[in-house]
């Protein structure tokens, strides 16, 4: 019997720059969990994107959108509490938490992990 491995994959959403995340990030870790191309996805905030999250009406709707379809959002809380946005990301239903051994777990797990 064949031991079949869970496709999990990490998406670190690094980048402050709108187009990166309409255009390419959100669109692509939306589509990876809701045509089944991973079996768990999360996508990180880490970085300038909490700032651009916590300023951009439009990205804080896909955002949601991403959620209720099952992508898993977790957010760095050093990054988020340096542009003091952490709690208008937990309200939008962000795990916001430390990262570093979460990141590092991913990785040590196997996870696909992908920056944008």
């Amino acid at each position: 019997m064949k031991n079949i491995q869970k496709q999990q994959l990490a998406v670190v959403w690094a980048s402050g720059d709108v187009e990166v995340a309409e255009k390419i990030c959100l669109m692509y870790t939306h589509n990876a969990s809701v045509q089944w191309w991973f079996d768990d996805v999360v996508l990180i905030v880490w970085g300038p994107s909490a700032k651009l999250l916590a300023e951009n009406t439009v990205l804080q709707e896909k955002v949601k959108k991403m959620i209720g379809d099952g992508v898993k959002l977790e957010a760095f809380l050093a990054c988020a509490n340096m542009y003091g946005v952490a709690d208008q990301l937990s309200s939008l239903g962000i795990e916001v938490k430390g990262m570093g051994s979460v990141l590092s777990n991913y990785l040590k797990e196997g996870w696909k992990v992908l920056t944008f």
